[in-house]
């Protein structure tokens, strides 16, 4: 498995992942203008070739919200999410970032699992932050030193 920044090569692959892992997907606009906006840091594993899993943030002033992260369905349960968030982490530490946010489904418990596993806490809770179907958030922190 190789673990990389997100190209512009890599989107129509992310965007069809997505589609089938959402039921509010990012359009394919949307994941090449994250390529190219300064802001953002993208990720993907690749094997292959083949797109089957990623993770995308966004930071501002040390902190990082992170937005998407996927797995091939045929993929799963082999740690590569957990792969992609500690390659994430350690590339936001890399550019100065010393905490990370994300929202996930408060019924998501494998990914809330895995998320406390690397540290993330829950700190709050966003109501009805999901459609399709609607469904509270919990917000979860985690901050390490550079």
């Amino acid at each position: 498995m190789k673990y990389t920044k997100m190209l512009m090569e890599h989107t129509h692959q992310v965007a069809e992942l997505e589609k089938a892992t959402f039921n509010d997907p990012w359009s394919l606009r949307s994941f090449e203008s994250e390529v190219v906006n300064p802001l953002s840091l993208w990720l993907v594993a690749e094997e292959d070739g083949k797109v089957v899993g990623y993770i995308g943030s966004q930071s501002v002033l040390g902190q990082a919200d992170i937005m998407n992260v996927a797995v091939n369905v045929a993929y799963r349960r082999m740690g590569i999410g957990r792969e992609l968030v500690l390659a994430l982490v350690e590339e936001l530490k890399k550019q100065g970032v010393t905490i990370a946010m994300l929202e996930v489904r408060v019924s998501n418990t494998p990914a809330i699992t895995l998320y406390e596993s690397l540290g993330f806490t829950k700190v709050g809770c966003r109501k009805n932050y999901y459609f399709h179907p609607k469904e509270d958030a919990y917000i979860m922190r985690k901050e390490w030193e550079v």
